[in-house]
């Protein structure tokens, strides 16, 4: 399991784990309108809730894992404050 690249998304597939946080943070930062999509994704690794809360990519889901849609996707849709 891991990531994906699909044009401008990147797809999350299974548990991402910290070893997908610095993959994704570049991936992100390569080009505008990336997109992140979670609707495979398992549970997310701190390090990745950082690297989305940090860039707060578009996001395609809902996600696959029942704690990151009911507790961390409402959280990273959220427009960064500040």
């Amino acid at each position: 399991m891991g990531l994906v690249v699909e044009g401008q998304t990147i797809r999350l597939e299974g548990p991402a784990r910290v070893e997908h946080a610095e993959p994704l943070l570049a991936f992100l930062q390569g080009g505008e309108n990336r997109r992140v999509d979670l609707r495979g994704a398992g549970p997310l690794h701190a390090a990745v809730v950082q690297v989305l809360l940090a860039l707060r990519p578009g996001l395609d889901g809902p996600a696959g894992d029942a704690f990151t849609a009911r507790w961390l996707e409402p959280l990273l849709a959220r427009p960064q404050q500040g």
